[in-house]
């Protein structure tokens, strides 16, 4: 019986050795994985603002959140994720959560949802992160990179806003995260068991696949 058990306890143990030791899965565009990030920083304002500072022109990804390479809700699950704040992964899932705000009350790090101009239309497929005086943070798919737009530049985005949301309080102790829908479940991954595109690799050709 011993015997038994012994080998028993060897053949579980090479199992997860072999499976742990594993090379992960190589890169494929679009990667759906979900990757989620490490947490680094405490949920603060000033760390959304140092966190978008170092994401600043790294290049549009379809599907990616990060470090290297963002979609637009790939971005904002990022930089909440870095904060130990867990979002869900696209933007009609997280337009669902968190306190609907009016657009003039906006405070920095507050998202802005994103439609089609038709004003009927309630669907989502854009976000950003609102920082003040009329600008905001977005991974571009036009532009194909994280970059900083002012409503009066651009705006198109005023007549594609359909609504914006706030997770955290403004003195920052609490989070608004709950919803009236049920939300999608989210199957999480590691860079341990698959691979984000990394700087280094070739963008594809089309932002949108």
């Amino acid at each position: 019986m011993k015997s038994v058990l012994s080998l028993f306890s060897v053949l579980l143990l090479s199992t997860i050795i072999f499976t742990g030791c594993g090379d992960p899965k190589p890169y494929h565009y679009p990667n759906y994985d979900i990757i989620k990030p490490e947490v680094t920083c405490k949920p603060k304002r000033t760390n959304i603002q140092k966190l978008l500072l170092s994401y600043l022109g790294k290049p549009y990804v379809w599907a990616e959140e990060g470090p290297d390479a963002f979609d637009c809700s790939g971005l904002t699950y990022n930089i909440y994720g870095s904060m130990g704040v867990t979002i869900p992964r696209t933007a009609s899932e997280q337009a669902k959560m968190g306190k609907s705000i009016p657009f003039p009350n906006l405070e920095y790090g507050d998202l802005i949802f994103f439609g089609s101009t038709n004003k009927r239309s309630k669907r989502i497929n854009h976000v950003g992160i609102y920082l003040g005086s009329g600008w905001f943070a977005h991974a571009s798919s036009k532009d194909r990179k994280v970059m900083f737009t002012h409503f009066e530049k651009e705006p198109r985005y005023l007549k594609r806003m359909k609504l914006c949301r706030r997770y955290l309080s403004k003195n920052e102790r609490n989070r608004y995260m709950t919803c009236d829908t049920p939300l999608k479940k989210m199957k999480i991954s590691s860079s341990r068991y698959t691979t984000p595109w990394k700087t280094g690799m070739k963008l594809p050709r089309k932002a949108v696949p």
